[in-house]
This record gives structure tokens, C-alpha cells and sequence, in this order.
């Protein structure tokens, strides 16, 4: 048995902080994962993603502007993408590893069981730690109805060899929409499949109803309202039904992709063994990130039940809480500011604070400014038709409280939101500010 001050369980952004900062003040660190080091985001998720997306960027930017300078329409070659996004990922792991080496951080490779409360198993190697960090990150939700094993996972999407002529997403959040305007842009028939009313449950409804339109706009089809029951395999692909008001459906792809959210990756760590509560959310923590039922356990992103949007950032930041928590004891209690969120589209969507709807909820007087610009310069020069805001203002205290956009540049101008809102800039002062012009954030005092 090997004896550690921490055990940090999961190689992605929250544990890679936590390991590296112990390791930086003396502490006796080990690391350990079951897939390659770097986490779902580097490896699996946002990073690799955004690089396919950065191929279809050029293709509709070309499209929009045929016959306004541009006469040629770039085609997206997908095993070129794949090549060019794999020499990012196929180097993450070993530079990774060779930091937590020079950090004299223990790495190991295979999943952590517990079988105590302070204890761990790797294969054949037992771990004993002082504290142990749970930072496995989330999984696919499973797919519980008949055939469900046959749809394949966001993982899976971005590892394809050959790209399908016809998909099916299971589920409409942004995995499904951001995948959808990708395979679109690359040739495929593309659908997506929602159980709920509308897509996007968790962003502002009428700036998703936008996103809807832009996307059927592409030619993917939307489908609403429409529980899956089952997935049967056949000669040519996949076969899909779908219930809606009690009569069934089918939908016909080459493939299936379950897009139907994430989930803790939790399942198989033995929790019961080290005592440690738990819930569909994650592990059950405190104002300390620290488990409520095992103080020498602690958990963050993913993998933990917090306050914390399930975004790499916060989980950056909620490492460094436990780290601080570890080296100095319980001084740090997460104080979260804004957290933006975007939905890689095309256009992309962006949104930071409350809805209106969560703004009436919580009592709040409001101002709610709400419109579709696309006659605004910064649409009309980029041949956009959906840009479009809405922000919400406190009207006590004269300071934003939500901002939600769609349109070119977005990603980066709720930003600028973001930060207004965490330092509470009253909306006369934003309005005084001087912009560079032309720029998306020249439009900032127009939105308020």
C-alpha cells in the first residue's frame, strides 16, 4: 500500500488544478484516470469540437456572401478535419503527463475502486490518502429503451473515419445542436429527435426559438414532442421510433447519436465503501466542496453536486477551491460569479444570468429589452439574418442581471455582459463607455 496526502481521481481541468497546486506546496500527490490524461474537454468535448467547427466557420461564412465577392463555396473535408484535430488531441496526454512528473506527482493509469474510506484500488495497486479528490467529470446519459445500446456517443461523433449521409440525435441540447450544424455543413441529412415542447430548456426561450428557426433554415429537421421508445438495426442503418400523442413514428439514419445530456461519471467508484452520499446530480457536498458524509473526500466539477454550471471554467474554479481548502484548511467557500454558457452553433448562442422568466421568479422589478436586429450593420455586412438580443436590467439597482444572444461574435461579447454583471456596472455607465468601431461590441449599447 502506497500512502499520499492526496489522490486525486480524474486527469481533466478540475483535478489537473487541484493535483498540480498540492504538488506545488510539498504535498505527496498521485493522479490516476482510465482514459488518457486531459478529461473530456481537451480530448473529448469542447476542444476538438470547436476545431471541426472552425472548418464549417470558413464554408458559411463563404456561403453567406456568394455574389457579394465571393463566388466559390469551400466543400469541408472531413478526414482533413479529423487529421488536423487529431494532432491537438494525440499530444494532450503525454505533455500532460510529463507535467505532472516534473511536479514529482505519482501517475497512475487504470479506474479507482474504493475500498475504504481513505483508500483506493488500481488494478493491482492500493492508494492510501490523507484527502482524495473526486474529478471524474460526467458521461452519456444511458438510453434505457430497447436498442438503446445502438446509438453512438458525442465521443464517438468526433472520432468518425467516415461521415455518415444521414444522422439522427437523440435529444435537443446543445450536443445535439452544435453536432447537427456541423454534420449539415458537411452533407448529411441531418434530425433531431426532442422528447420536450422545445429544445434548449435551459436558454432563454425566445432567443432559442431563433436558433430553431436557423437551424430548420439549414435543413435540419426538428422534431418536438416526440419520445423515443426503441432503435432497430436493419440492413442499411438504423431505424428509430418515436411516440408523439400516443401514435409512433420512424425515423431512418445511418446513424444514431444519443444526445440526451450527461450525467455524473460516478457509477462505478464503489462510493459506498468510503461512505460517501450521493445523488443523480453528483456527490453530495458542502460550502467546502468537501463530501458531507467522508471530510477526507472532496469532489468538484462534473462529478459534483453544486451551484456550479457543468462548464469547464467553473471546474477550473472549483479546483482551485479545493486545492486552497486542502493546503490552508477550510477557509474557501465557492462565491460563483456570472458563468457564461454558448452553444457553438452556427450562429452561435450565448447566454450569462437570469432569464426573464427566472428574473420574475425571483421577484426582481425588471426591464427587459428584447429584439431581432438584422438590419444592424454588424448583420448586414456579414449577410446574417438571425441576430437578435434580449437583456434583462434590475430596475432597483439599475444593473444588468441577464444577458441572452444569438448572432456573429457572440461567444465572445458575453464577455463583456459576463463581467459587467460580476462587477454590478450600472447600465448609465455601460451606455457612456466608447466603443471601437466597427465592432460586435459597438453594438453593446444599443442591447441596453
Amino acid at each position: 500500500m502506497k500512502q499520499y496526502d492526496v489522490i486525486v481521481i480524474g486527469s481533466g481541468m478540475s483535478g489537473m488544478t487541484v493535483a498540480n497546486k498540492c504538488a506545488s506546496k510539498g504535498l505527496k500527490v498521485a493522479m490516476t484516470d482510465e482514459l488518457p490524461y486531459g478529461g473530456t474537454c481537451a480530448l473529448r468535448g469542447c476542444d476538438p469540437k470547436k476545431i471541426i467547427i472552425g472548418a464549417t466557420e470558413v464554408r458559411d461564412f463563404a456561403q453567406r456572401l456568394v455574389g457579394k465577392g465571393i463566388n466559390t463555396v469551400p466543400q469541408v473535408e472531413w478526414k482533413d478535419i479529423m487529421a488536423f484535430k487529431q494532432e491537438f488531441v494525440d499530444a494532450m496526454p503525454e505533455k500532460i503527463e510529463k507535467g505532472y512528473k516534473h511536479n514529482g506527482i505519482d501517475t497512475y493509469h487504470g479506474a479507482a475502486r474504493f475500498i475504504g474510506n481513505d483508500s483506493v484500488q488500481i488494478e493491482s495497486e492500493v492508494l492510501k490518502g490523507s484527502k482524495i479528490v473526486i474529478a471524474t467529470g460526467a458521461r452519456p446519459r444511458q438510453l434505457k429503451f430497447e436498442g438503446g445500446a445502438h446509438a453512438l456517443t458525442s465521443t464517438d461523433f468526433l472520432n468518425l473515419k467516415e461521415f455518415p449521409k444521414s444522422i439522427i440525435f437523440i435529444g435537443g441540447g446543445y450536443i445535439a445542436f452544435e453536432f447537427a450544424h456541423i454534420a449539415k455543413r458537411c452533407g448529411a441529412e441531418v434530425t433531431i429527435i426532442h422528447r420536450g415542447p422545445r429544445p434548449l430548456e435551459n436558454f432563454d426561450k425566445d432567443i432559442v426559438h431563433h436558433l430553431s428557426e436557423a437551424t430548420r433554415k439549414l435543413g435540419v429537421k426538428l422534431v418536438l414532442e416526440t419520445n423515443v421508445t426503441r432503435i432497430k438495426k436493419d440492413t442499411i442503418g438504423y431505424t428509430v421510433i418515436g411516440e408523439t400523442n400516443g401514435s409512433e413514428t420512424e425515423f431512418t439514419a445511418e446513424a444514431v447519436f444519443n444526445s440526451a445530456g450527461r450525467v455524473p461519471h460516478i457509477d462505478d467508484l464503489n462510493l459506498k465503501k468510503a461512505s460517501v452520499n450521493y445523488n443523480k446530480k453528483g456527490i453530495e457536498v458542502n460550502k467546502y466542496l468537501q463530501s458531507t458524509s467522508n471530510p477526507s473526500i472532496y469532489a468538484a466539477g462534473d462529478a459534483a453536486d453544486t451551484d456550479g454550471l457543468p462548464l469547464t471554467p467553473v471546474a477550473v474554479y472549483e479546483g482551485n477551491i479545493i486545492a486552497s481548502n486542502i493546503l490552508k484548511g477550510k477557509n474557501k467557500k465557492p462565491e460563483y460569479p456570472p458563468m457564461p454558457s454558448v452553444v457553438f452553433t452556427l450562429p452561435p448562442m450565448a447566454s450569462v444570468g437570469l432569464t426573464e422568466v427566472e428574473a420574475e421568479k425571483a421577484g426582481l422589478n425588471i426591464k427587459v429589452n428584447s429584439k431581432a436586429v438584422p438590419g444592424w450593420f454588424n448583420a448586414k455586412r456579414l449577410n446574417v439574418q438571425e441576430y437578435a438580443y434580449k437583456t434583462i436590467i434590475d430596475t432597483d439597482k439599475s444593473t444588468l442581471v441577464g444577458a441572452h444572444l444569438i448572432g456573429p461574435g457572440v461567444e465572445e461579447t458575453i464577455n463583456f455582459f459576463s463581467l459587467a454583471m460580476y462587477k454590478e456596472v450600472p447600465v448609465r455607465d455601460l451606455k457612456k463607455m466608447i466603443y471601437a468601431y466597427p465592432t460586435m461590441g459597438s453594438d453593446i449599447t444599443s442591447m441596453l
